[in-house]
């Protein structure tokens, strides 16, 4: 009888072991559950914050393309650039958000100058960028061409052939000065040359389509 009870003290009881192991089972999927929460809960902080940082920057995306659409818009329909009949009747189309100023009439043999600007053309001078200016110089095509090889030979300028129309001629891309950084085209009229060129790469795209509607008698 003093043995049995003594065997008994000592053996463990199933039921209790069962419930030890249910107890750290438990605790152990509460641990990785709270952790996985936690990991789901810093991931969904995260991916709001990509989320946020997205659509604030597609907003902003959408709202500089809108803004450009409109002020594209705002700008047609053009106006139509006239130059002098009888120095070869220069056209082009133009925003209609420019203002042309003709500093230079071409007559007695002068050359001619006309200068276009957004809004209000500023005051000439040779440190003065423009959307665009539109020359007939009384000097032959090739001299006017060659007055360029230096800038060419040095690397500031790139000079390659182009045709709008029926026409062909020399274009120019890069640095024509410390103060002018674009594109000018020049074509020959007559024993004279037209030399159409943009100062600022702000208004190369528009400059591009002033090349695409160039009309001139040659």
């Amino acid at each position: 009888m003093g043995m049995n009870s003594r065997a008994e003290r000592g053996a463990v009881n199933p039921l209790v072991i069962a419930s030890i192991l249910l107890g750290l089972l438990a605790a152990g999927f509460a641990g990785a559950f709270i952790w996985a929460f936690m990991g789901y809960q810093d991931y969904k902080s995260s991916s709001d914050e990509k989320v946020a940082a997205a659509v604030k920057v597609a907003k902003k995306d959408q709202q500089t393309a809108d803004e450009k659409d409109f002020e594209q818009r705002y700008k047609e329909p053009n106006k139509v650039f006239n130059g002098p009949t009888d120095l070869g009747n220069v056209k082009f189309s133009y925003p209609k958000t420019w203002s042309v100023m003709v500093n230079k009439s071409g007559a007695n043999g002068d050359n001619y100058e006309a200068y276009l600007h957004l809004d209000v053309v500023p005051l000439v001078s040779d440190t003065q960028a423009f959307a665009t200016r539109a020359s007939i110089l009384d000097k032959s095509y090739d001299s006017v061409v060659k007055s360029y090889d230096t800038l060419v030979k040095k690397g500031d300028l790139k000079s390659s052939p182009i045709k709008t129309g029926d026409f062909t001629g020399i274009r120019l891309d890069g640095t024509f000065s410390k103060t002018r950084t674009g594109s000018a085209v020049i074509f020959k009229i007559r024993d004279k040359t037209l030399v159409v060129a943009c100062d600022s790469p702000t208004f190369l795209p528009d400059f591009e389509n002033i090349v695409k509607t160039l009309d001139f008698n040659p």
